[in-house]
């Protein structure tokens, strides 16, 4: 009888970009580890901690480091933490949530509005299959600025130095250097004086 899988076993799964069928021991592994992401952002959201302090949930959440010049203003909510990957100088502000099971990278320099969604999984379109996940990565540029309210979808990578306006519904790719605007965003024009780093 093969071992039941661990949260190694899932993420090697989702990282390859293979399907997690609902119901399956993967998905109860998923399951599982939700709940300890939803006690460790109670507790970040439950009161005032000293911004080192809401750095070591961060680090307790995602299992890996977080940079001392990371700022991330609570509430913060995760639905899986274990796939995020925050690089150095980020700042995060209030409301934001990641559904990180596919991968959420932000590069160093990011700046994340308020109530940013990020979201790494979509479902099936088949009813029978909609408890399925499927997960795609989402990346987030040195240095590009998410504003408010904005939704980062599946799959998509935001270039360096980019800015998605507030309320943007990001369904694809955005070049380095550019603004987007709009549902579903759309290049509006290039950031000034942005140059590409060799």
């Amino acid at each position: 009888m093969p071992a039941e899988p661990t949260v190694e076993d899932l993420l090697a799964e989702l990282n390859a970009g293979h399907t997690v069928p609902g119901g399956s021991p993967l998905h109860r592994v998923m399951h599982e580890a939700a709940q300890e992401a939803l006690r460790i952002t109670a507790e970040l959201n439950g009161g005032y901690h000293e911004e080192s302090e809401v750095r070591a949930f961060l680090a307790q959440l995602t299992r890996s480091r977080i940079d001392e010049a990371v700022t991330v203003f609570p509430p913060f909510h995760a639905d899986f933490g274990r796939n995020i990957r925050i690089g150095r100088n980020v700042f995060i502000n209030m409301g934001c949530k990641f559904q990180d099971q596919g991968g959420i990278t932000i590069s160093d320099g990011a700046l994340i509005g308020h109530n940013v969604v990020i979201a790494t999984v979509n479902h099936p379109l088949e009813p029978s299959r909609r408890g399925d996940i499927v997960p795609a990565p989402v990346r987030i540029g040195r240095g590009a600025w998410i504003g408010s309210n904005a939704t980062i979808l599946p799959g998509v990578t935001v270039g360096d130095g980019a800015v998605v306006a507030a309320a943007s519904v990001v369904t694809r790719d955005v070049p380095a250097g550019t603004v987007v605007v709009g549902s579903p965003a759309r290049v509006l024009r290039s950031v000034p004086g942005f140059a590409a780093e060799e």
